[in-house]
């Protein structure tokens, strides 16, 4: 059956950031992701992990400078000291949290470089960061993004993603599936889940993602069947967390039918 993390970037913009953790259990969630931690104290979202009974399943290590367009670092020459002092304030908070993994945002291809060069540095950047991880207990997650939602961004596609994997050859560093950004990319997701979770010993998929397409609404909306694509990771094995990075349409709670359909299910 499957288990969904609600993503408190997206979903419950409604309420304060804050205020979001409570509103998701209130909802039924029993674990959250999002994307950044770092504008409040890890002992703060602690204790609201804690109060609300929820666990943290995802976040993302520093991603540069966000408000100036900035999406992620691990990839870009010159910059690997930040991305290396970013990410160990991740496994910082990760500890706190009691969060077992972190996903490291590739950032967008510089101008006029070599892309040997900039996929040199991000194989580079990886191998370091899951030796870290791996200290800690942790995994680390990279995520092939869509270029229609992030154009110039370095990691586009599965394929792209699982080649990385396999060259750093680290146990602990595995893939951000988002089935929303690789039917944008790449589509036939039903085939692509059971190439990469046909062998559940072995699958480097960490965590999946979901959203309605093309809107990036409720995974009850759009044109993917979403239904059938959990029953497709249930009958592999999958056990991990989806998670909602979904924009809801209205009101968040409003738009839960297709959740608590599962919920009722798994009762």
């Amino acid at each position: 059956m499957p288990r969904f993390a609600a993503n408190l970037t997206m979903m419950y913009q409604e309420h304060s950031f804050l205020d979001r953790f409570a509103a998701a259990a209130r909802d039924g969630f029993t674990a959250v992701e999002y994307l950044f931690p770092y504008e409040y104290s890890a002992d703060k979202l602690a204790a609201l992990l804690k109060e609300n009974g929820l666990r943290q399943v995802l976040f993302n290590s520093p991603p540069g400078d966000w408000k100036a367009g900035e999406r992620g670092i691990a990839a870009l020459p010159g910059r690997e000291q930040e991305y290396r002092d970013g990410f160990l304030r991740a496994l910082e908070y990760a500890h706190a949290l009691q969060c077992p993994r972190v996903h490291s945002m590739a950032g967008l291809s510089p101008v006029g470089v070599e892309q040997a060069r900039v996929l040199a540095v991000y194989t580079e950047n990886l191998a370091w960061a899951a030796g870290k991880a791996k200290a800690a207990g942790l995994d680390l997650l990279i995520e092939p993004i869509a270029l229609r939602n992030i154009p110039g961004f370095f990691l586009n596609r599965q394929e792209e993603a699982h080649a990385i994997v396999n060259q750093v050859g680290a146990p602990n560093l595995k893939i951000l599936m988002d089935l929303f950004h690789c039917q944008v990319e790449e589509g036939d997701l039903a085939i692509r889940i059971r190439k990469y979770l046909a062998d559940p010993k072995q699958t480097r998929i960490g965590h999946f993602q979901i959203a309605g397409v093309p809107e990036r609404h409720e995974p009850d909306t759009g044109e993917v069947n979403y239904e059938y694509l959990f029953g497709v990771i249930d009958q592999l094995g999958y056990d991990g967390w989806i998670g909602c990075e979904y924009i809801p349409a209205a009101a968040t709670s409003a738009g839960l039918g297709w959740f608590r359909k599962w919920q009722t299910a798994a009762n």
